[in-house]
């Protein structure tokens, strides 16, 4: 067998490898975590479920699969969550987190949030207030100011937070910063990163005439708490339960829902922090008469500037009609992620899927052999059992988690920056991260503060 051929086979089967482990370690139910690990009944921690019909329900059965108690659980539609209520007996059962906190304040030791985007950083504020833990998932909050808030409450507050970017626990993610940390490709000045699916959830153009429509709330639904904080809006089921992602009162579109999950590898191996301008380009969108809802396609531009170890690194985000471009010499029986991301180096580059680099593999082929196997590089970050683990884990050993909220903070923003740029298209938006504004766009500035409608506050 020939070297080329040994080395196309190897590659074929490390993607497949390392892509069928990590879609295992995003889907392992908790049933089947269930009893992992024996725990003592000091050790272990009294949690609240707030937000549990969709992503939130998967998080709170992994942590109840670790053996930790699920005490409360609080979801503003009775309906819509009630296989979950169904499966924690036991539990208290609220509607409105505030009423919670007031009723088992002394109860409860952390707190999952899963609920829609624009309740984020209220709930997770009031849970650090009270000196609750906090799990929350992505993205961290609905705009940049709240991402900032919450940063400085994790630290004022000394409690243990995690952003839901669940592939950050992954073994992959690790393996990917190693090679970079490595210079298995170089040095690094260049990623492109996509979401090219899901185009007709994150896009709502084609709803737009029937936002006006009056419509009955569904019984079960307590519509005022699931606005929460953002200026009211009549009930709509375009938007409740599941759309609302499409929806920019609510949501953040492709990007928001998945710069944590696909960028977070870049994020962590090149450390790339604050970008100091960003860019849009927008397909079939204007954003005067489509604000309300994301761009059928977008390329946007982030510019970071160099550090200590390493260059100044370019990352151009695709979503939805504008695709991840194919790189010269790429192989020929391979296709570039539909969801996920290219890293470039001066020496090659790495391919990956979403949540945590799975698949990750470099290019040239010969790279892998070079960079792989016992010549892989040394592992110098510790391997974890899972996200909520990690969680759970530095909760119990007073340490910090792996994605807390000073580094999911800052991966959120980079998607919020993204947000705001696509009400600019065709400008570049100079960023100040330490001031926390922009340099040369005031209207753009308008977008980072939220203003929140009477009875609700930060």
């Amino acid at each position: 067998m020939s070297r080329n051929k040994s080395n196309l086979i190897n590659r074929r089967k490390f993607i497949y490898g390392t892509g069928m482990g990590v879609a295992l370690f995003n889907i392992l139910p908790g049933s089947l975590v269930r009893g992992a690990e024996s725990l003592s009944p000091n050790e272990k921690i009294n949690v609240a479920g707030i937000g549990f019909g969709s992503q939130g329900g998967r998080d709170v059965d992994e942590v109840a699969g670790l053996g930790h108690n699920i005490v409360a659980m609080c979801d503003v539609d009775e309906v819509y969550a009630a296989k979950e209520f169904e499966k924690y007996p036991n539990a208290r059962r609220f509607k409105d987190y505030r009423v919670m906190f007031d009723k088992m304040g002394s109860e409860i030791d952390a707190v999952v949030i899963g609920t829609p985007d624009h309740t984020h950083a209220v709930i997770a504020m009031e849970a650090m207030r009270r000196g609750k833990h906090v799990y929350c998932e992505k993205p961290l909050a609905h705009t940049i100011h709240e991402v900032r808030e919450l940063m400085g409450a994790s630290e004022k507050y000394k409690v243990v937070t995690q952003l839901g970017n669940q592939g950050h626990s992954s073994d992959t993610i690790r393996r990917v910063c190693e090679w970079v940390w490595s210079g298995a490709i170089g040095n690094v000045h260049t990623v492109h990163a996509a979401c090219g699916a899901f185009q007709n959830v994150y896009s709502q153009i084609s709803n737009l005439g029937k936002v006006n429509e009056k419509q009955e709330v569904p019984k079960g639904l307590d519509y005022d708490l699931w606005i929460g904080p953002v200026q009211f809006r009549p009930y709509s089921k375009l938007w409740v339960p599941w759309n609302w992602r499409g929806w920019m009162p609510f949501g953040g579109g492709a990007i928001g829902d998945w710069i944590c999950h696909v960028v977070d590898p870049s994020f962590w191996a090149l450390d790339l922090g604050a970008p100091s301008s960003v860019h849009a380009e927008v397909t079939d969108y204007d954003p005067v008469k489509h604000g309300l809802t994301y761009p059928p396609g977008t390329k946007i531009t982030f510019e970071f500037p160099a550090n200590k170890t390493r260059g100044p690194v370019k990352l151009v985000w695709h979503d939805g009609k504008t695709s991840l471009p194919k790189p010269k010499d790429f192989p020929a029986d391979e296709k570039i992620p539909g969801i996920g991301a290219i890293m470039f180096g001066d020496k090659g580059m790495i391919v990956h899927g979403s949540h945590g680099g799975g698949g990750c593999h470099l290019l040239p082929e010969n790279l892998m052999e070079q960079h792989s196997g016992k010549n892989a590089p040394a592992q110098k970050i510790p391997r974890v059992k899972g996200h909520a683990w990690d969680w759970a884990n530095a909760i119990r050993t007073g340490t910090k988690a792996g994605s807390n909220f000073g580094y999911g903070g800052a991966l959120t923003q980079v998607g919020l920056l993204g947000l705001i740029a696509i009400r600019f298209p065709g400008q570049t938006l100079n960023w100040d991260g330490a001031l926390g504004k922009f340099t040369n766009n005031r209207a753009a500035n308008a977008f980072i503060v939220p203003e929140y409608r009477a009875g609700w506050t930060l």
